[in-house]
């Protein structure tokens, strides 16, 4: 492993961040760089003249075998004559010029009552016992020195202590996925990651970085759209293609929503699969539109729903102008976007649609959709899905038809 810093060309994510920040979280996957990342930057303040250092992680353990002696511990990095001592029976490292690192185990948070800080470190924030706590006691002890400041590193979850940082006035965010660090982990570890897990909640939590949160309001939630995902697609007996255009194209258009789904079965046994999520913007009129055709051909579709309260029959022309001979069916929204979803997510509740795939975007739009979070963003995926599923599931449209092969 590469000691120098600067050799090892640490990313963008992996460099401190300028400003008047208070506290810098790091969010990164599973051998993202993280450790390093706060390694380094402790081996830069101590070089910059601080005397008192905190370390933090989940036990006393894992401060001693990942932020001290590991790979990407402290003493591990940089040059040999500068690295600090370990004294066990102190829990503490030292560096050459006297400058103390500190020990503290996350689930101790009162150990922290007292001792004072110019600096600290934290390490797995998301996997401290008791996260909020620790912080609160932590950050009352950063007293010392003209800008005492902390940096946690962590591999995300969805935990309050979490989601109120993000948030906070004085806090700094980075992110790095694991694949931003693959030439520095055992070849092939992100490949079987990604075969394992990629795509999942699981894996956009673990591998890419990314804070995974169910917001309050949403119509659905990542647990129901990872009880979905199935591996096999039964026959079906009627598949189509629905699409939300963007009210306006051009460079600064929203996305055109395009979602194929199908269907099989009759009466309460009728179950739904989305097929694929072919979204894409900014979207022009003629690229959305051959991309509709595109899908509908490759899916051997039976027809094509289209909304078409922003366009009119000029929808109709735009897909007849791609493939005059694409059945198009126009749908006219009625009533909000909510209450049109509504019965599409409860029949996710009641297990009757499946996921054929992975579909990130989709995922994230759904499992924001009715929160106020999700701000006023148009769910044009969403839409595109609700406008399908509700041709198959939801009335007398979704009976089965003859399919002529």
């Amino acid at each position: 492993m590469c000691r120098d810093w600067a050799l090892w060309k640490p990313s963008r994510a992996q460099i401190p961040p300028e400003g008047d920040w208070l506290i810098w979280l790091f969010l990164g996957g599973r051998g993202a760089g993280k450790t390093r990342a706060g390694a380094e930057w402790v081996r830069g303040v101590v070089e910059g003249g601080a005397q008192r250092i905190a370390l933090v992680a989940p036990t006393f353990n894992d401060v001693r075998e990942v932020m001290i002696e590991g790979p990407s511990g402290l003493m591990n990095i940089g040059p040999e004559a500068g690295r600090p001592r370990y004294e066990a029976s102190r829990k503490r490292v030292v560096w050459p010029g006297g400058a103390v690192g500190y020990a503290f185990s996350a689930e101790d948070a009162d150990g922290l009552r007292g001792p004072q800080f110019d600096f600290a470190w934290g390490d797995e924030v998301a996997a401290w016992a008791n996260p909020q706590r620790v912080i609160d006691t932590l950050r009352m002890g950063l007293r010392l020195g003209d800008h005492p400041r902390l940096m946690l590193t962590t591999t995300p979850r969805p935990i309050p202590a979490l989601k109120r940082l993000v948030k906070q006035a004085g806090v700094q965010l980075s992110h790095q996925p694991t694949a931003d660090n693959a030439a520095n982990l055992a070849p092939g570890f992100l490949d079987a990651m990604n075969a394992a897990y990629g795509g999942s909640a699981l894996g956009r939590q673990e591998i890419e970085g990314i804070l995974i949160d169910d917001p309050p309001g949403a119509l659905w939630t990542r647990g129901q759209v990872e009880a979905c995902f199935a591996e096999t697609v039964p026959d079906l007996d009627r598949i189509v293609v629905a699409v939300d255009p963007p009210a306006s194209g051009g460079p600064r258009s929203d996305e055109c929503g395009i979602v194929v789904a199908g269907a099989a079965g009759e009466g309460p046994g009728r179950r739904g699969v989305v097929l694929a999520d072919m979204s894409f913007g900014p979207a022009m009129p003629a690229d959305w539109a051959a991309r509709v055709a595109s899908a509908f051909d490759s899916f051997s579709a039976d027809s094509v729903i289209a909304e078409a309260n922003q366009g009119g029959e000029m929808v109709r022309s735009v897909l007849k102008a791609a493939d005059a001979a694409l059945p198009v069916r126009l749908v006219h929204a009625t009533r909000g976007k909510h209450v049109r979803a509504e019965p599409v997510a409860a029949l996710y509740a009641a297990g009757r649609v499946r996921h054929a795939g992975r579909f990130a975007a989709l995922e994230d739009q759904m499992c924001a959709f009715g929160s106020p979070e999700a701000g006023g963003t148009s769910p044009d995926r969403v839409d595109a899905l609700v406008w399908a599923l509700t041709d198959l599931l939801v009335g007398t449209r979704g009976a089965p038809r003859m399919r002529w092969m």
